[in-house]
């Protein structure tokens, strides 16, 4: 029986990731998008949040769902929940359910007609979930041989590389 529960844990994972990534991405396109004259303005902006809503509602919201629901069914009859590991991917999963509400809040702003965040701020906002996507991989992967201290100056090492890149494509993009 576990097996299948993390069969399906992991299918719903990437589901729910998938949201994620094409969501901040919708958030950048619709963003930018008020840049555009009328009527393009109105009409990409209708059109975002038709997609933004069923992406979010269909997708991302369920599949979070049942990932927790899956991942708590794994700690109790895997007998999980008292291993170190465990405890410090909780923590990173945890965070990623703040990101995850983050984006709704983002993503009911943005229906309103509120732009808080310029696109280049949301290409990096992007990232933060591709940080925690590697830290629970890692985690649930390596478990108790992951070295923390190694395993903390990697995430932040690839956080920098990921925030330059965004920077660097900045530029690629102002040039054009």
């Amino acid at each position: 029986m576990y097996n299948y529960i993390l069969a399906t844990h992991i299918i719903f994972i990437v589901c729910w990731f998938a949201g994620l990534f094409y969501m901040v991405r919708l958030f950048i396109y619709h963003t930018e998008a008020q840049e555009k004259p009328e009527p393009d303005r109105t009409i990409l902006s209708n059109q975002f949040v038709i997609m933004e809503k069923k992406l979010w509602y269909i997708i991302t919201v369920p599949s979070m769902f049942l990932v927790l629901a899956a991942g708590t069914a794994m700690g109790f009859i895997g007998h999980l929940f008292g291993e170190s590991w465990l405890l410090v991917k909780l923590g990173f999963v945890a965070g990623l359910v703040v990101y995850h509400f983050i984006c709704q809040k983002i993503m009911k702003q943005m229906v309103k007609g509120v732009f808080k965040w310029k696109s280049t701020q949301l290409r990096m906002w992007n990232e933060v979930a591709t940080i925690f996507l590697f830290a629970i991989v890692f985690l649930a992967v390596l478990k108790d041989t992951l070295n923390m201290i190694y395993g903390t100056v990697g995430l932040i090492a690839l956080f920098v590389v990921l925030m330059i890149a965004v920077k660097i494509y900045k530029r690629v993009r102002m040039k054009k």
